[in-house]
């Protein structure tokens, strides 16, 4: 009857026993939470402490819910059937069904998508007569979603929670929004979740009607909750207060998604009388890779704290962290598929391995590289570069410069942004281009000309084609890396990307910013427009044996026997945006981003950074990640790239502080638009000392490590630079 028990450590026991009264399990990276997770739910049928109706089990998404109900019938022996086990979602969907009327809908309402989300906002803002051209719709579904992910319908925003957006009048259309909705009776995915905290808010008989339902309550993934989940359990848990989350404070990496780890971090307030297990016993890597991630993490401040140690005998032993400095981003592309070759070479499968990257900008050179070495590789939670909505745009910008005779990249781009010029201009400039015999940008300005389009269409449409008539001359006299850089912005592309407030806005300007660095490896824009059509030319299905490529928010959760892990470099990881947006809070999260990718190796763990990086044109100076200096050094194994090592003439470069040197290769030719950096200080800038920096301008140093400081600027904010970048003021 108990021999399912037999399978776990006493951890682990501990936590599926442990069933009255709430709990929190701190289940560290690799450590078995699933199976805690599944065996302490199927305890509770089996000892009879409850029927399967009287569990909520709640995960984050369809496949571990599907998982664990799947795991939950193994060690029953039978299908497990009326279970109330879902993603948050779902769970509040199937209640809302029940008491729709309470919040002004039918049991039949609509769920809309997206898109349905978007047209339906854009239709109510042009109804209260807002400007949706200076105030974008998808901007106002962020900030209306914000809300609804802190559980606040209309009545709830305060004047101090409203925003500046749209002169003030955010609320206003987030209240005519929600009416909309109701008259078509129909919610948005927020509303799930929010009608129902607001019906158990205000509804005691159906609060008391779950809580005779539900005596326990069992939580997946506890840190990444925001704050309507949260008060949704806290309600459903006053109950029989039977409520186990599981979770780990270390792996809270989704602040920006609206997860709050601080609903972690106060679960012993919240629930008076919560036991604490810790698992720590870690399945998955080796001892050194988990001393080196455990001595990271220990940086934070905001933990519940816990250590990691290998659970298995043969992981006592292994390869140490390696750290390899190189040259530049190129050099570290063509060192990691080196390494990649290497192990294959050696009878690794592809698919264990795996290159993690902080932005998805990253992604595109070791992409080429792979492609090069003719290396099959997958993107994983995204598209490959130059497949990317954005890249596409801003390559048909280039064809359409290179070729006016591209129809297929002119109409691409002729509406991106929106110039007004709809399906009845389209249609005319395909009329003539087909009875002239013309290409499409031809067609266009000949219908500009003879007066064929008219009023705003004529204007914007003419600014465009001038636009590509002073592109082509650009092209000739700067170049083409100068030339699509002014292209993107002329056009209002990349400021189309600026106001746009979605989460995913400030990662498609760090793509196009790459598009521009790829260019200046080519002599012309027609052999950067050839090479990509190679590239992709070279797609292959993602079946087989395949590297993986993704960031580290969407590794979370997976594992590999090998994991590289690019870019550990100041203002890259950590990120400069997320600090100076959250500070000291988006430091921590950032560490814990980086404690998330060493993790998930098994066997070994290889971190580089370069001493340059390519800005458009131009090569910048990079320090290493400060993290780099957090590693313990005992487990840790510097390298500079294997390919240099073979190359007689490598020199060492001095350290930019602490363990971490870097290495150059041959003498090379400093050209014209580069900037050399001056050498090491002779004196060395004191804390306090006030300071000027050519970018960044006057500021205050903070603290001082070596070559690095940290400096208050007065207008940039706090940033982290080398001291011979900086004059004392």
């Amino acid at each position: 009857m108990t021999s399912y028990l037999d399978r776990l450590n006493p951890a682990q026991r501990e936590a599926v026993e442990t069933l009255d009264g709430p709990l929190l399990v701190l289940a560290g990276a690799g450590t078995g939470k699933t199976r805690v997770l599944t065996t302490r739910f199927a305890h509770l049928l089996l000892t009879g402490r409850a029927y399967p109706g009287q569990v909520l089990a709640v995960t984050f998404t369809n496949k571990a819910a599907r998982e664990m109900r799947e795991r939950v019938a193994a060690i029953l022996g039978r299908p497990a059937e009326g279970l109330w086990l879902g993603t948050f979602h779902a769970l509040c969907a199937r209640m809302l069904r029940r008491h729709a009327d309470l919040v002004g809908l039918t049991s039949g309402f609509t769920i809309l998508d997206g898109d349905d989300q978007q047209r339906l906002l854009k239709q109510v803002m042009e109804a209260e007569r807002i400007d949706t051209k200076r105030w974008a719709p998808p901007a106002m579904m962020a900030v209306i979603q914000r809300w609804k992910d802190r559980g606040l319908p209309p009545a709830r925003v305060t004047p101090a929670e409203n925003t500046d957006f749209a002169n003030g009048r955010a609320r206003a259309i987030y209240a005519a929004y929600q009416d909309r909705l109701r008259a078509l009776n129909a919610a948005d995915f927020g509303d799930l979740m929010l009608h129902m905290t607001e019906i158990l808010r205000s509804h005691p008989d159906v609060l008391a009607q779950y809580h005779g339902m539900f005596r326990y309550i069992l939580v997946d993934e506890y840190q990444d909750t925001n704050l309507v989940q949260y008060l949704w359990l806290r309600l459903l848990a006053q109950g029989h207060r039977n409520i186990c989350c599981v979770g780990d404070d270390d792996q809270s990496i989704y602040s920006w998604r609206g997860a709050e780890v601080e609903n972690i971090l106060r679960f012993e307030k919240d629930f008076e009388g919560a036991h604490i297990v810790r698992l720590e016993a870690n399945y998955r890597s080796t001892a050194p890779i988990l001393a080196a991630a455990s001595g990271l993490i220990a940086h934070n401040e905001g933990r519940l704290g816990k250590t990691l140690h290998p659970g298995r005998a043969d992981a006592q032993q292994g390869e140490k962290v390696q750290v390899i400095g190189v040259w530049d981003s190129d050099e570290e592309a063509r060192m990691v598929g080196d390494r990649i070759e290497a192990l294959r070479r050696d009878g690794n499968a592809l698919a264990e391995m795996a290159v993690l990257v902080r932005a998805g900008f990253q992604t595109r050179a070791f992409e080429e590289r792979l492609i090069t070495l003719g290396i099959p590789y997958r993107v994983v939670g995204g598209l490959r570069f130059y497949e990317r909505a954005e890249i596409r745009d801003a390559i048909a910008y280039m064809r359409a410069t290179v070729q006016p005779a591209d129809d297929l990249a002119f109409e691409r781009i002729v509406n991106v942004p929106r110039r007004g010029i709809g399906e009845v201009a389209l249609r005319a400039m395909h009329e003539t281009a087909r009875s002239e015999q013309m290409p499409l940008s031809l067609a266009a300005a000949k219908l500009v000309q003879t007066g064929g389009v008219k009023g705003k269409v004529k204007e914007s449409l003419g600014t465009l084609l001038q636009g590509f008539l002073r592109w082509r001359e650009m092209l000739e006299r700067d170049g083409h890396v100068v030339t699509v850089a002014t292209l993107l912005d002329e056009s209002g592309y990349t400021e189309m990307w600026k106001q746009d407030k979605s989460p995913e806005a400030p990662g498609r300007l760090e793509n196009l910013k790459e598009l521009v660095r790829a260019l200046a490896d080519f002599e012309t824009l027609g052999g950067f427009l050839d090479h990509v059509s190679l590239v992709m030319e070279n797609e292959e299905n993602a079946e087989g044996d395949r590297v993986s490529l993704m960031t580290l928010h969407g590794a979370k959760g997976l594992e590999f026997d090998t994991v590289f892990l690019p870019g550990w470099e100041e203002g890259l990881f950590p990120s400069q945006r997320t600090m100076d947006e959250s500070g000291a809070k988006g430091l921590e999260e950032e560490r814990r981003l980086a404690y998330v990718g060493l993790t998930r190796a098994r066997r070994r763990a290889i971190v580089s950074h370069a001493a340059n990086r390519r800005i458009y044109a131009n090569w910048q100076s990079s320090i290493p990640s400060r993290f780099l200096e957090e590693l313990p050094a005992e487990h840790v194994e510097l390298a500079g790239s294997a390919a240099l090592a073979r190359d007689a003439r490598v020199a060492a470069l001095p350290s930019f502080g602490g363990q971490f040197p870097l290495v150059a290769r041959r003498t090379r030719t400093v050209e014209a638009w580069e900037q050399p950096a001056r050498p090491a200080r002779a004196d060395a800038i004191p804390v306090g000392a006030r300071v000027f920096h050519q970018k960044f301008g006057y500021g205050t140093v903070t603290a001082a490590e070596d070559e690095k400081l940290d400096i208050a600027f007065d207008k940039a904010g706090a940033k982290r630079v080398l001291d011979r970048f900086v004059e004392r003021a």
